[in-house]
């Protein structure tokens, strides 16, 4: 069966459910006589059920909008969370992929920096801005802890069980602390298989660190026991959780621009311990001094070694060249820009020639910046120093973090009719926005019926049940991704990840934080905050200093989740935080 098929069939039994029924129950009722017809005298033990009039049950639930289904049953509330849940999964999805069309349309910056970010934590801050806005101050007080449950358990199942499912899929070879793209010969090996990232990866997950500034701000007065100053900080956490909302959005904007100028440059310095490297080979290892200082004489045979035509100064064509020669294969370098930049270091007189005096000028500038690299030591029996070959590792390394060009993995091509195209996104896009908004009050009421059929209280339900809704799409194709088994994929999969918890501790903490502030409502979420701070600060701070994750690191991600519950359990229902 089709997917619309399917779709057409959920929807046919969605909207049958929705027409209300009556039924007669079969109850031991009071009867004159054994018969079941008959209804004059009273027994008391019948020994057989009765049907119960149509009447009302004793409790009833309030339909949201008036006309869409509820009970007061477990099964029934059990079923309604999960169509619902399902159209707040299907609304995830439409905007997921209509952002990725639109991103295929107007490419990065504006669109991939500042739409797709909000769009993809829609469905949850709709789920937050809903479980504050229904009825009274006391009902909202009561329903605002899904919001809460919404929130922490996105979080925590995003960084523990999605990631670490990322890196069992993803994992390869490690080969000198690298993963080895597609490969896998060593099965569940837990120190010898793993995943390596970018150094943009790192940075994300700093971010997604530093994030959670607001969620300490906004717990402070509670920390120090005071009631006075509670209003305050929420107001103070609000205004700062926006203001890195807008930060984080602009950095998003900007972000493609940084990355190519980090690897531009990262390319340059690459070339200039090539070309440092060379020369100390063409110069027998006599490219420097015995105290360590460039030499001169060497430098300028050197220099008329690589000036064909002897006429004392270096052409544009010489250099490249020179360039052409010393075969820069680990890279994928541009010829004539790095032509063009060494041209700029080396010709201070505009003249478009290097001169034998700016030569020397030059490659001694590039000794000294070779020099402040860790490693400057003699080689044994050469004379030698051995930095400029540290220099030369450090720069590929740092070549290599950055990732190897900016491209995807799929072939990028001119993407046809593009109007119809972009028509296909915004209309996905409003379908999922209006699907969002439509079901998210409907959910949040369901989950809160069903709180009270079953007594678990309403932050366990969301905090299990809500992130698989409305993440479902993000978690399957993260895991898809990172199955492709390459170090870009998996660099992209992960930033995804710290992108979309940022996300939630900014976009859906303000508008959790703007629902507390304007309606008057209490904050007393101690035991959520801690959870959220310690999951978010320990995968932060694990992510940020290392690019390398070994196949063991999915087990602390793994075993943080049930730690989370745990946690909030005990300090709620044993300690009386809440």
């Amino acid at each position: 069966m089709t997917p619309q098929r399917c779709f057409l069939l959920f929807l046919f039994f969605f909207c049958f459910s929705c027409f209300p029924s009556h039924a007669r129950f079969i109850i031991g009722h009071p009867s004159p006589t054994d018969l079941v017809s008959d209804g004059i005298s009273i027994v008391k033990n019948p020994p057989f059920l009765l049907l119960k009039p149509l009447v009302s049950a004793d409790e009833s639930c309030e339909q949201t909008y008036g006309f869409l289904p509820c009970t007061t049953t477990i099964l029934g509330n059990l079923f309604l969370i999960l169509v619902y849940g399902y159209l707040m999964y299907l609304a995830a999805t439409y905007l997921s992929n209509g952002s990725e069309l639109l991103l295929e349309i107007l490419g990065p910056g504006i669109v991939g920096g500042l739409f797709l970010p909000i769009l993809g934590a829609l469905p949850d801050a709709m789920l937050i801005l809903v479980s504050g806005l229904s009825g009274t101050t006391e009902t909202a007080q009561s329903q605002v802890s899904v919001g809460m449950g919404l929130l922490a358990g996105s979080t925590v199942m995003l960084l523990t069980v999605i990631w670490g499912s990322c890196v069992v899929v993803g994992r390869c070879d490690l080969r000198d602390s690298v993963a080895v793209d597609g490969t896998n010969t060593k099965g569940l090996n837990l120190t010898e298989t793993g995943v390596s990232t970018d150094i943009w990866t790192c940075y994300a997950a700093r971010i997604m660190a530093i994030s959670v500034i607001p969620f300490v701000i906004v717990q402070l007065p509670q920390a120090l026991s005071s009631t006075s100053g509670r209003h305050l900080a929420v107001l103070i956490a609000l205004i700062i959780s926006v203001s890195m909302l807008v930060a984080y959005c602009v950095y998003q904007v900007f972000q493609p621009w940084i990355q190519r100028r980090r690897l531009a440059y990262a390319k340059h310095k690459h070339v200039i311990s090539g070309i440092l490297r060379h020369l100390k080979t063409r110069a027998l290892g006599k490219l420097l001094t015995d105290d360590g200082e460039p030499n001169t004489e060497i430098i300028k045979k050197l220099f008329e070694t690589i000036d064909e035509n002897q006429d004392g100064s270096l052409s544009t064509s010489e250099l490249k060249a020179f360039i052409i020669g010393i075969r820069f294969e680990e890279i994928d370098l541009d010829q004539d820009d790095a032509v063009r930049k060494v041209m700029e270091d080396f010709d201070t007189s505009l003249d478009s020639l290097v001169q034998v005096e700016e030569f020397v000028k030059g490659i001694t500038k590039w000794i000294n910046e070779a020099k402040q690299t860790k490693g400057v030591y003699l080689e044994p029996n050469s004379g030698t120093f051995k930095f400029i070959d540290r220099f030369h590792q450090q720069t590929k390394r740092e070549h290599d973090l950055l990732g190897l060009e900016q491209q995807s993995d799929e072939v990028v091509e001119g993407v046809e009719n593009p109007g119809w195209i972009s028509f296909k996104a915004v209309l996905m896009l409003l379908l999922g926005t209006i699907i969002a908004a439509a079901f998210a009050d409907p959910l949040v009421d369901v989950v809160d019926n069903f709180s009270d059929a079953t007594g678990i209280p309403t932050f366990f339900i969301s905090f299990i049940a809500l992130p698989l809704a409305t993440n479902s799409s993000e978690a399957v194709s993260a895991i898809i991704f990172a199955s492709r088994k390459k170090k870009r994929t998996a660099s992209l999969t992960f930033s995804e990840l710290y992108g979309a918890v940022t996300m939630n501790n900014v976009l859906c903490l303000s508008v959790f934080l703007a629902l507390v502030y304007i309606r008057g409502l209490t904050w007393d979420f101690s035991s959520e905050v801690l959870v959220i701070l310690i999951v978010c600060i320990v995968m932060g701070a694990f992510a940020s200093f290392r690019t390398t994750f070994p196949l063991w690191t999915s087990s602390v991600a793994y075993i943080l989740y049930p730690f989370s519950l745990a946690l909030v359990y005990v300090l709620d229902y044993v300690f009386g935080w809440s």
